[in-house]
């Protein structure tokens, strides 16, 4: 489809595109305390553009821009979660404390920006737009994480962001122009048909591009050893965009994982047996086995250790990439839709944990866990909120985060006989996981003391704590919608041979 034609189905985009001028332009309006209300114009832009997407056809599978991205069922569950988790994190923003005291114009513009970028990631079916999409999410995303200019540790996380950042990038780019080079094409189907008629004689530099480019996925999803960046950066950025990071950019990172991968060695609709087997050489399906299990593992582990609620978070989202990767070897339409059923009730859980951790630094002034004493007596909601997400993220029932667990590794018995093994893995480290998540949940109800006066969050929080909250909880009793909606997202857009 060429450009002109590609712009009516292009039109959530184009509205979000749309937003970031308009919020750019009011910004020159808005004094510093005002500054706040860009947010209002962001949100709305994301609204309208969340009910375009939703009026669209939900059947479209197509091409847009000369075959530059892709249209279809898979993409538009993405930008959903793309969209919704950005809503949340704008309202979050405007109750964190730490960004008060700055002007925030630029900010919430910059949040659009990675929306914009990360619907570009879910749809990329080339090579250039694959790069410059990736681009446009962490050049946004290493303003975001050092946006608190005067303080030393945010200046740290958006520096090591950026070294961390821009390393992966040269790398991944380098892979993607040895496929370039391999194929005489960007285009990602145009590559699988070329590759096929390799006959096997370009494997070596095939697998040597494969894993400069999973390096660059690997930085994006947090996997090991891919990982050094994300405590540190965690920690030192706003907590908003720590939550922020910790779900959508991932999520992104995930949708552009299945894409490529399915459109590039693919034979089908969605990931079957046969995929990657062009790839003869290196067992890909037990390497990238391999990969969750270290990550799921190093992330628990080092979580353990962690005093700071946000660094404890970090190394917990890690251990979370890798339960979500476990989708990935198994080559199957399970995998897939457990790996996208995992991301929608993550995004519940993981957002609810921080908001929580949010509201007890804006009331009580500390990030540390061991001064979460009796909180649980001192504001039963947040306490009782927070042991709920701890819950959830340990994947204990009847939560979301238990049936995630449950469809993953479901996928994984049902891939046969040598997925057994990180099947069980995973549980025993969802069981490692127990120790410091109720380590938490400990120190708020079973140490200080309690309080006459109780703190209870005033509407908007109170509200949001709810929408976080209650699909936490609901997810895990009654599921099949969202069930439902995945597996009726598992269309791609593929090119018939």
């Amino acid at each position: 489809m060429n450009n002109f034609q590609s712009l009516r189905l292009f039109i959530p985009e184009l509205i979000i595109l749309s937003t970031i001028l308009v919020a750019i332009i009011a910004d020159l309006f808005y004094s510093k305390e005002k500054s706040y209300k860009v947010g209002y114009w962001v949100l709305t832009g994301l609204l309208l553009a969340m009910v375009v997407l939703w009026l669209t056809d939900k059947t479209e599978v197509t091409t847009l821009f000369l075959n530059s991205i892709a249209l279809d069922p898979f993409s538009r569950i993405f930008k959903f979660i793309f969209i919704l988790a950005t809503l949340f994190v704008i309202i979050m923003s405007m109750r964190a404390s730490e960004l008060q005291k700055v002007r925030t114009g630029e900010y919430f513009v910059l949040l659009a920006v990675v929306v914009l970028g990360m619907f570009l990631m879910a749809s990329s079916i080339d090579l250039i737009m694959v790069y410059i999409s990736i681009e446009v999410v962490s050049i946004a995303s290493f303003i975001l994480a050092g946006y608190l200019k005067t303080e030393v540790r945010s200046n740290e996380a958006s520096l090591k962001y950026v070294i961390y950042g821009a390393f992966s990038s040269g790398i991944m780019l380098y892979g993607l122009s040895l496929l370039f080079g391999l194929t005489g094409t960007t285009k990602l189907f145009e590559i699988s048909e070329a590759i096929a008629r390799l006959n096997g004689e370009g494997n070596l530099t095939l697998i040597i591009a494969t894993i400069f480019i999973m390096a660059g996925f690997g930085y994006k999803i947090s996997a090991v050893p891919f990982h050094f960046w994300t405590p540190d950066v965690y920690e030192g950025a706003p907590t908003p965009i720590t939550a922020y990071l910790s779900v959508a950019p991932k999520a992104a990172g995930f949708a552009l994982l299945i894409r490529f991968f399915n459109s590039l060695f693919g034979t089908g609709a969605v990931f079957e047996p046969g995929t990657w087997q062009s790839l003869e050489g290196i067992p890909w399906q037990q390497v990238i086995a391999v990969v969750a299990a270290i990550t799921m593992a190093l992330g628990n582990l080092v979580a353990i250790q962690q005093s700071n609620i946000k660094r404890l978070l970090a190394y917990s989202s890690i251990a979370h990439a890798g339960y979500i990767l476990m989708g990935i070897p198994v080559l199957s339409q399970d995998g897939i839709h457990a790996m996208i059923f995992y991301i929608i009730v993550y995004l519940f859980m993981q957002l609810g944990a921080f908001f929580v951790a949010i509201l007890i630094s804006n009331k009580f002034g500390t990030e540390e866990i061991a001064k979460y004493s009796g909180i649980g007596f001192k504001s039963p909601l947040l306490g009782v909120l927070m042991a709920l997400f701890m819950f959830s993220l340990t994947g204990i029932p009847p939560t979301a985060g238990f049936i995630g667990k449950f469809y993953l590794f479901a996928a994984l018995i049902n891939g046969g006989s040598q997925f057994y093994w990180l099947a069980i893995w995973g549980v025993l480290n969802s069981v490692v996981s127990l120790y410091y998540y109720m380590r938490i949940v400990k120190v708020m109800f079973f140490e200080g003391q309690s309080e006459l006066e109780l703190y209870l969050p005033s509407a908007v929080p109170t509200t949001l704590l709810m929408v976080f909250g209650i699909p936490t909880l609901l997810f895990g009793v009654y599921w099949s919608p969202i069930a439902d909606w995945v597996q009726n997202s598992l269309i791609f857009f593929v090119v018939r041979m």
